[in-house]
């Protein structure tokens, strides 16, 4: 178990090493001068001067070549110095501990709202086999695969906050205004789960010890709650650990389109303010999360489905 963890653990460095490689590399793809980018996020349009741009270029190292400036970042990242954010001067990882907790809220209750969705859509479906509640809640499974997450948003924004007044439209600090960046971000991932729940739910119906409880008498019921459903969900589980990164892509968008004031807004703020240093730093964490969720899911089986621990051991 320890042994599996660490090798987990050292293809997260792998992992986020080459991600934020990519992504600096890239980053310095884009037009513009960064140097020019980070001046006028500090000294405004009006007070922006060549000298002033020259001077933020030396300080930063942005007139080095690029293989420097990324050595000198990674090295501060192992000495646990994520530097300060380029346009605002502030640490990067203060910055991302301010805004890492609204992301969490809103990744959290957007997979509740997923689950809550999902499981009851996807098991009712697969107990209803051919009928019209599974044509029903297969449909409304592709429309939501279908459904781009930041139209979902702006149809919500429009129907429950202009339409009705029920619900504020942005901002960020009460449960109403959590419910429409929640629903829209949990939709796209609840119709993935419910497909997914409704194919494992069907296949594990069909197995030999199903058939067997069903000969023996045993309650339809039962069946599903006692054999049917903890085998059913281990693939389930699997999705919900790579569901992890589409939360967190999604709350990149969706935090935008309701002005939540999450990571993904500090990622697309300091995008368009050619941030490196806070690009970099947003980036890694992102990575880290995507990974150590997976690897929770990967420790989860063994409670899931005992057989997996003795094969290990084996």
């Amino acid at each position: 178990m320890l042994r599996y963890i660490a090798r987990r653990l050292a293809a997260l460095l792998i992992v986020a090493l080459g991600v934020t490689l990519l992504t600096f590399f890239i980053m310095h793809l884009a037009p513009g001068d960064p140097a020019e980018m980070v001046a006028l996020a500090r000294y405004g349009q009006e007070n922006l001067n060549r000298e002033q741009i020259e001077l933020i270029r030396q300080e930063e190292g942005l007139d080095k070549p690029l293989y420097v400036q990324y050595g000198r970042w990674l090295l501060h990242i192992v000495r646990g110095e994520w530097g300060n954010s380029l346009s605002t001067g502030e640490p990067v990882w203060e910055e991302i501990l301010v805004r890492f907790p609204a992301t969490l809220q809103l990744t959290l209750a957007a997979l509740v709202v997923s689950l809550l969705i999902a499981l009851p859509l996807g098991i009712l479906a697969a107990v209803k086999y051919n009928t019209p509640v599974d044509y029903l809640a297969t449909a409304i499974a592709l429309l939501g695969v279908s459904m781009p997450a930041f139209w979902l948003g702006l149809l919500l924004m429009f129907l429950f906050g202009l339409s009705l007044g029920w619900l504020p439209v942005c901002g960020y600090g009460s449960l109403r205004h959590l419910v429409l960046p929640a629903l829209t971000l949990g939709c796209g991932i609840a119709a993935i789960t419910t497909r997914l729940t409704r194919s494992s739910m069907l296949e594990v119906m069909e197995q030999e010890y199903i058939i067997s409880a069903r000969a023996r008498g045993i309650r339809e019921r039962d069946i599903l709650a006692g054999h049917a459903l903890k085998n059913a969900f281990i693939p389930v589980v699997t999705m919900l650990g790579i569901q992890a990164g589409h939360l967190l892509e999604g709350a990149v968008v969706i935090e935008t389109v309701f002005a939540w004031p999450g990571l993904g807004k500090l990622l697309v703020d300091s995008i368009f303010a050619r941030d490196f240093a806070l690009i970099q730093g947003c980036v890694l964490f992102f990575a880290v999360l995507v990974v150590v969720a997976n690897l929770l899911v990967d420790i989860s089986y063994l409670y899931l489905d005992p057989r997996i621990r003795l094969e290990k051991e084996v």
